[in-house]
């Protein structure tokens, strides 16, 4: 079976719940070209992360530099949490250069990360963004009591309320909803990504990452 064929078997796998571990697979050489083809390879670093088998780290740290210190190519951007459990080039074993990552508690869609999202995809060219929840969320647990807070803290909360609103009450649920409700908004609230979608130049998708298995799902 060809490196393609792999991954799409693989990614089908996890999705019915029966990849079985170790899997090793190998760190692409060439950046996807298609929105499909960079979710493929998504889900596949991130199989090699979680089943601790990650080939990023091999590649030389001094040729990866030349490489991107006049430019850079990332195939995909992601939407993460600035949660420290979620380093997310790790989650993806993806090097230098290949991922444009922007984060903010609660992986919220605000006016300074969709500018961000959009210089990756009109300037870069990525061809994938993905809005990446977590389990145990902070940001979206904090939303939920709404106690009073120091600071500017409580100025997330209203960013959250609307994943809460369909939770009923449910942590998971409304994690879960929040990253599917920022995807929604990077869909809608931009021209730049909804002309790129419309041209079916980029992806844009959920997922939720667990804490404990180290597994992404895209959802």
């Amino acid at each position: 079976m060809n490196r393609r064929g792999f991954i799409r078997t693989t990614a089908t796998g996890v999705a019915a719940g029966r990849v079985s571990w170790p899997i090793v697979a190998t760190h692409q050489s060439e950046a996807p070209a298609t929105p499909d083809a960079a979710f493929r390879e998504l889900v596949a670093g991130n199989l090699r992360f979680a089943a601790n088998h990650p080939t990023s780290i091999a590649e030389n740290l001094e040729i990866l530099k030349a490489r991107t210190v006049d430019q850079q190519s990332p195939f995909a951007a992601i939407l993460g949490c600035a949660d420290s459990r979620v380093p997310v080039e790790l989650v993806f074993d993806q090097s230098i250069g290949e991922l444009f990552v922007t984060r903010v508690a609660g992986n919220l869609a605000t006016p300074e990360i969709i500018a961000s999202l959009e210089y990756a995809v009109f300037v870069l060219g990525v061809k994938a963004i993905l809005v990446l929840g977590h389990v145990n969320c902070g940001a979206v647990k904090a939303s939920m009591k709404a106690d009073t807070v120091p600071g500017q803290i409580s100025s997330l909360y209203p960013h959250i309320r609307p994943a809460i609103e369909r939770s009923a009450g449910n942590v998971s649920r409304a994690i879960a909803a929040n990253a599917q409700l920022q995807a929604v908004l990077l869909r809608t609230s931009s021209t730049v990504i909804r002309d790129a979608l419309a041209e079916r130049k980029i992806g844009v998708r959920s997922g939720m990452y667990d804490l404990a298995t180290g597994m992404v799902s895209l959802i």
